[in-house]
């Protein structure tokens, strides 16, 4: 049986649950070193501050290990995970509909080689494709996730009453406040974003992963994931912080009575704001626990996915 005909056998309801279940569990795994990355991503912008000996105002910067361990002295080890329950919402919808669309469009759409290779193109561009529209669909619970994990922040710097309960209270205070467009605020860098990150994490799992199947005596087990999900977590590390650093930004900024940033125009205007103001090396703010966080996942979601594959008897991806 052909690998088209057994795919066809599964309802396309079935790989999006099995990507959803996957994509859970690395989230939960990994979702501390996003917390860390988020809060690493906003200093520099509204960092807390303290009033020097002379009266002058000192930006406290901290690093990665730095910043992790002054959230559970200051705020408690629980909030590593505040904003984790938005983070699986998003992840059922965008990484369910990410690797449904990507597996569509490489199976039935844009199709392989005669060999059954997928050119390096075709890949890319299903990736960068099924990633964007992927991460607009998810791009509400994406910012209600970056509220809440800034929550913590904001009452040690003594800011006004929290902006986000829960989230079914971040969802009807965004959409009061913006209207339903206001749920979509920062969806242009989130979606830019999302499609570097999955023509990194995507395109190279999916060739090296065969790459190795067709040059290497290595066969398609837990070995061969593993190899290929650690290229992937490197490369999509690589191409998305930059645009990682925008959204960010874009989606913790205040609004205004209508709803618009008071910051921030654009993500055109947020990148050159902070290029202007930090410098260059401000786009890959957050790199480190943004790549040490992406190695985890990307090995966990990619192992977890295929052996849930393996074990329901869809095909290996």
């Amino acid at each position: 049986m052909g690998p088209v005909q057994e795919i066809s056998q599964w309802p396309k309801v079935s790989k999006f649950a099995v990507s959803a279940c996957a994509a859970s569990v690395a989230e939960l795994v990994t979702f501390p070193l996003d917390l860390t990355k988020t809060r690493l991503q906003i200093q520099g912008e509204y960092a807390p501050e303290k009033l020097s000996k002379s009266g002058t105002v000192n930006t406290v910067y901290r690093g990665m290990l730095s910043t992790a361990v002054g959230i559970v002295r200051e705020e408690g080890p629980l909030k590593l995970w505040q904003g984790a329950t938005p983070a699986i919402y998003r992840h059922i919808v965008y990484s369910g509909g990410r690797m449904l669309a990507y597996e569509q469009l490489r199976d039935f759409v844009l199709g392989k080689s005669e060999d059954g290779s997928f050119p390096l193109w075709k890949a890319a561009f299903g990736g960068m494709v099924s990633g964007a529209l992927g991460q607009f669909l998810a791009s509400p619970t994406d910012l209600v996730k970056v509220q809440m994990q800034m929550e913590g922040k904001r009452r040690l710097e003594g800011k006004p009453p929290r902006r986000v309960h829960g989230v079914i209270h971040g969802f009807v205070k965004i959409a009061k406040e913006g209207g339903i467009r206001g749920l979509w605020a920062g969806w242009v860098p989130n979606v830019q974003r999302a499609a570097l990150v999955n023509l990194g994490d995507l395109t190279t799992y999916d060739s090296v992963k065969h790459i190795l199947l067709r040059n290497t005596s290595i066969e398609d087990n837990c070995l061969c994931h593993g190899l290929a999900s650690t290229c992937s977590g490197l490369v999509a590390a690589m191409m998305g912080t930059p645009a990682d650093v925008v959204k960010t930004r874009i989606m913790n900024q205040p609004l205004d009575s209508n709803g618009r940033g008071l910051l921030y125009k654009s993500s055109i205007d947020c990148l050159v704001q902070s290029v202007r103001a930090e410098g260059l090396r401000t786009l890959y703010k957050g790199f480190v626990p943004t790549w040490l966080r992406m190695a985890p996942w990307s090995m966990t979601f990619w192992l977890t996915f295929e052996q849930i594959r393996h074990a329901v008897g869809i095909s290996s991806f």
